[in-house]
C-alpha cells in the first residue's frame, strides 16, 4: 500500500509573527519557514505504518512557490521515499488544494491519504473534510491516537470531557 501525505510550508512555530504595514497579511519575506507541525505529525504517523510493514511507500506532496521543495526535502529527511512538488504561485486556498489532492490521488492510487489535523497559519481545517468528500473516501478527523493491523485503522478521539472514544474503518 502506498501513502500519500500533505505537507504544508508555514511560518515556523517559533517565530514572532509581524502584520503587514498595509495589513493586508501576515509578513513572509525574510522568515523562517518550516513544515506545519501537524503535517509533521501526519508523516510521522505514516511512516509508523510504513515500519509496521503496512505499507511500501511513503509519498509527501507540498503545493506552493519553489521554496515548497526545503519543506519536502524535510519530509525526505524524515524518511518518506518520495516528494512531489506542485509549483503554484497563487494564494492556494482549501478547496483548490484538495481538488489538486484528488487529481494527485487518482494518478498516484495510494491507499492511504494523511493530512495534518490543520496548518498553523490559517488554522482553516478544510482540505482534508474536502478532499474525502470529493473522492467520496470515508474521513477520521482529529486523531489523538492511530492503531493499525492489516485489516483496519483504528482512531482515537479525545473527546471533551468523555475520555478516548474509539471507532474502526475498514
Amino acid at each position: 500500500m502506498k501513502i500519500l501525505v500533505a505537507a504544508k510550508r508555514v511560518v515556523d512555530y517559533a517565530v514572532k509573527i509581524r502584520v503587514k504595514p498595509d495589513r493586508s497579511g501576515v509578513e513572509t519575506q525574510n522568515v523562517k519557514m518550516s513544515m506545519n507541525p501537524f503535517c509533521e505529525i501526519a508523516l510521522e504517523e505514516a511512516l509508523r505504518i510504513k515500519e509496521a510493514g503496512l505499507a511500501s511507500e511513503v509519498v509527501a506532496v507540498s503545493m506552493g512557490p519553489a521554496q515548497c521543495v526545503d519543506t519536502l526535502r524535510t519530509g525526505l529527511a524524515m524518511g518518506a521515499d518520495r516528494g512531489i512538488h506542485v509549483d503554484s504561485s497563487a494564494a492556494l486556498y482549501p478547496l483548490t488544494v484538495a481538488k489538486l489532492l484528488k487529481a494527485l490521488v487518482e494518478v498516484e492510487k495510494p491507499g492511504l491519504l494523511i493530512l495534518g489535523k490543520q496548518a498553523i497559519d490559517d488554522d482553516c481545517n478544510q482540505t482534508g473534510q474536502m478532499v474525502a468528500g470529493l473522492l467520496g473516501w470515508p474521513q477520521g478527523t482529529f486523531a489523538s491516537k492511530v492503531s493499525h493491523s492489516i485489516c483496519f485503522v483504528q482512531f482515537g478521539h479525545n473527546l471533551t470531557f468523555s475520555g478516548l472514544y474509539s471507532f474502526s474503518c475498514s
